[in-house]
């Protein structure tokens, strides 16, 4: 996967970045595995905005991702890896030897032909998917479930990868993308390897309007704002106001801890992201 610039005929094209599409080998996604994505621009079921900047952009099919990998012991052809718009990731498309047809998110070194797997009998390579408990400590993971049998929640997005760090009792340490040390349940799923398209992360937008694209309204700073719209707003010219940055609603915005001292996840907790 590569990245590729265009020539600077404007001032938003001179920083603006582009994927080259070269892996991508069909363009079309699979009528039976889609369903109508309907925006809701921010809004939930009683109409009221509960996320600010969000609206318009391209209308998309959503892509049904088989995250639970449930058909064990029956091998899978890849036949096909997909742009998804829908996330960071490219999926492939996998036939199954049933009849049956899934998508998944496409690991990096994953190609058009490999046969993958799920289940204890399964081979540590590449796109298959076991129980942390079949897993050698050591090797890197994606896609991993939090719940047995609730579907992957964890490291699901372009490049992210876990690391199994060891095993103890009922449990698996597994270290997380942000650096976090977590206890999961040896009898919950992953699959080996690291999600692809690991470029993304370098990808420069170029324009706002790209942004507009994917959904996402122009939004203003509070410092430049009234004093009855923000707690930042006021004052003549770019005035500090000589308080901590808050959010619109006056929680401290730098190094406030909002998790609950006594939630209960935290017992599965070993080390936090940030010591």
């Amino acid at each position: 996967m590569g990245i590729k610039t265009y020539r600077p005929i404007t001032p938003s094209r001179r920083f603006m970045q582009g994927y080259t599409f070269e892996e991508i080998t069909k363009t079309e996604p699979e009528k039976s595995l889609i369903c109508i994505l309907h925006r809701k621009a921010g809004r939930n079921h009683h109409g009221h905005v509960t996320q600010r900047h969000r609206g318009s952009g391209n209308k998309r099919f959503y892509r049904i991702i088989d995250f639970k990998r449930e058909n064990e012991g029956i091998p899978g052809k890849i036949s096909s890896v997909e742009y998804d718009p829908n996330r960071t990731a490219r999926i492939a498309l996998v036939c199954y030897k049933n009849g049956q047809k899934r998508y998944i998110l496409a690991p990096e070194g994953i190609k058009v032909g490999t046969v993958i797997e799920s289940g204890s009998q399964s081979d540590i390579t590449i796109g298959n998917c076991l129980r942390l408990k079949e897993i050698p400590v050591g090797t890197m993971i994606h896609n991993i479930e939090m719940k047995p049998g609730k579907g992957a929640q964890i490291a699901r997005s372009a490049g992210a990868q876990a690391q199994l760090a060891g095993k103890e009792g009922d449990y698996a340490q597994v270290i997380l993308p942000s650096g976090e040390m977590r206890l999961i349940h040896k009898e919950c799923k992953a699959v080996i390897g690291q999600v692809g398209n690991l470029d993304h992360m370098n990808l420069s937008i170029g324009k706002a309007g790209r942004n507009r694209w994917k959904g996402w309204r122009p939004f203003v700073r509070g410092a430049v704002m009234n004093p009855c719209d923000h707690p930042h707003g006021g004052g003549e010219g770019k005035n500090g106001r000589g308080r901590t940055p808050v959010s619109l609603w006056g929680q401290p915005a730098k190094g406030f801890k909002t998790r609950k001292k006594k939630k209960h996840s935290s017992k599965y907790i070993i080390s936090r992201r940030k010591r």
